[in-house]
């Protein structure tokens, strides 16, 4: 049997649904599973080994030039790649409109949340069936839910595993030094941290023997990279393809992250990982992990690098017992 997962985006959303994947992996060994995702993660949904197929879509470039005929082109050539694929099912995990659209370009019966479960409940009514899940729940466990009722099995929810396995390129250290990726990129500026926790915060680090990297995507994180790197003893890890950073973060000892895909990810590598969320809450889409954990301020209460380097050495002590 093919089953191909629709889940385009965001890169945590993505992430989320990992689990979920390796729950059908176990339970239904028969199956063969396929991918539609934005182009820009297709690069995440690559490091879980058992995904057969990747399929790119590019719904946030198609919508800024809807009336342009390489888009119409573009999306004919998926919908003709995805009916050569063959599915026998469609899971639309993600339950929008959008989701949805591009589940039945794939020409197999699509299933996927009711309108009382879906974030946007018009979105039911392109599947051939559709399920129930709390809305009152984890992303994850909501996906492992779908996944579950859709493909004839209980989730064994009293364990977490993603699957994903960090690639081999990208930086690496010296042999036998420990290190913490300081992930500050976000993708709006009231999730970003200040600049001078994550200065103390390289500095406490550093004094446990645990040597800071930084990166950068932007010009604007650039600054806020090298702003942290002016710490010595930081080091600014260039702007690199996501499976060299993918790595790194991968083997890394440690990461301390704001509310960002890659916190996410380093999370679902099992990393001891700690969340700060300076304007969001981590509520229901959190980072989820063995050793994950999340740090959120409050009105006259900001989160400081103290309580996070605390939060930190207990998570890898924590690792280190097991």
């Amino acid at each position: 049997m093919r089953v191909l997962i629709v889940k385009t985006s965001s890169m945590g959303d993505v992430i989320h649904t990992f689990p979920a994947l390796e729950d059908a992996l176990a339970a239904r060994p028969d199956i063969e599973f396929g991918w539609c995702v934005e182009e820009g993660f297709a690069g995440i949904v690559a490091l879980h080994p058992k995904v057969r197929a990747i399929h790119r879509v590019a719904l946030r470039r198609w919508r800024k030039h809807l009336f342009s005929a390489a888009t119409w082109r573009e999306a004919a050539a998926l919908r003709q790649e995805l009916r050569g694929a063959r599915y026998d099912l469609v899971l639309d995990a993600q339950g929008l409109l959008k989701s949805a659209v591009v589940a039945r370009l794939a020409g197999a019966p699509a299933w996927g949340l009711d309108r009382a479960s879906a974030r946007e409940p018009i979105a039911a009514s392109f599947y051939a069936r559709s399920f129930a899940v709390p809305r009152g729940l984890h992303a994850i466990e909501r996906t492992r839910r779908l996944f579950g009722q859709a493909l004839g099995y209980a989730p064994d929810l009293s364990r977490l595993a993603s699957g994903v396995e960090p690639p081999p390129a990208g930086y690496a250290a010296a042999p036998g030094a420990r290190t913490a990726f300081l992930l500050h990129g976000a993708s709006r500026d009231d999730k970003k941290w200040s600049i001078v926790e994550w200065q103390a915060t390289a500095r406490a680090l550093l004094a446990r023997g645990l040597t800071p990297l930084v990166t950068w995507s932007t010009d604007a994180e650039r600054q806020v990279a090298e702003s942290i790197a002016a710490v010595p003893g930081v080091v600014v890890i260039p702007r690199s393809p996501l499976p060299e950073i993918a790595g790194a973060i991968g083997r890394s000892d440690l990461a301390i992250g704001v509310d960002t895909g890659l916190t996410h990810l380093a999370a679902a590598f099992g990393l001891p990982t700690v969340a700060v969320f300076v304007s969001t809450e981590p509520g229901l889409t959190g980072p989820r992990g063995a050793y994950a954990s999340s740090l959120s301020a409050g009105p006259g209460r900001p989160v400081r690098a103290d309580d996070v380097v605390l939060e930190a050495e207990r998570l890898i002590a924590q690792r280190r017992a097991a």
